[in-house]
């Protein structure tokens, strides 16, 4: 059957949006972290933007839309879009350039389907599996005490869990996104060695609330425990409390 051709062409248009949103995105994240916006002051207005970035409006209204559900900015109807907060000047050294919305995407994903592999692997996990995720995790614990990044330990200790669901598609769907998920693990795991040891052992109690809802066989706490620690994980990008 042969493509349709309005359709391809729409794919490529909403492709091209996207990766230009995207740049807009991290434009406008760049003047923020360098203090050109600084916390509290109002960004320029989109047609100043739309200007300044060469790009149209619908365009930079995507990359603005992800900056208020990153919580970066925030829109007061009639006066215009206003910082929020400052993000740690690292994420721009650590995340590979034209990367953080690609990044910020990967853990949406993520959330959705490790949230549901958990549930069902809260049921369906063998002995073997849980000694699996403890091994990983005991890795983990070693890194976190030597001051080592951790991150192979921590794909591990998530594949484990989504092998565990017994659904080869959740696999499929999550071994499709490797890069990109380990590229999102390596910033945030990154950032996190910059900040104090509670912020490790804080990421690591989550991982350790995983385990034992998994363990305990309870598929709602698992898939609470996932969805929380993943969206933490895209919330660490930009908030360095979490």
């Amino acid at each position: 059957m042969r493509d349709n051709p309005a359709s391809t062409f729409e794919n490529d248009v909403g492709g091209r949006d996207r990766t230009l949103a995207d740049q807009a995105y991290e434009r406008i994240l760049s003047m923020i972290v360098d203090g050109t916006i600084p916390v509290g002051g109002k960004l320029p207005t989109e047609h100043k933007l739309s200007q300044q970035f060469q790009m149209s409006r619908p365009v930079l209204r995507q990359a603005l839309k992800q900056l208020r559900e990153d919580e970066v900015i925030v829109s007061r109807q009639g006066s215009g879009s206003y910082v929020m907060r400052r993000p740690d000047g690292a994420v721009l050294d650590f995340a590979p350039i034209g990367s953080i919305a690609d990044i910020q995407r990967t853990f949406e994903f993520r959330a959705a389907v490790e949230g549901e592999a958990a549930f069902l692997a809260a049921k369906r996990r063998s002995d073997a599996d849980i000694t699996r995720m403890r091994d990983a995790l005991q890795e983990l614990d070693r890194c976190i005490a030597a001051g080592e990044l951790g991150v192979d330990a921590d794909e591990a200790f998530h594949a484990v869990i989504c092998g565990a669901s017994d659904n080869q598609y959740f696999v499929t769907a999550r071994t499709s996104m490797t890069q990109n998920i380990t590229t999102g693990m390596n910033l945030t795991r990154s950032l996190s060695l910059t900040k104090t040891h509670d912020r490790l052992a804080l990421v690591q109690a989550e991982h350790y609330a995983i385990f034992e809802a998994l363990r305990n066989q309870d598929q709602n706490a698992a898939r609470t425990a996932m969805r929380a620690h993943i969206e933490n994980a895209r919330k660490r990008i930009f908030d360095g409390t979490l």
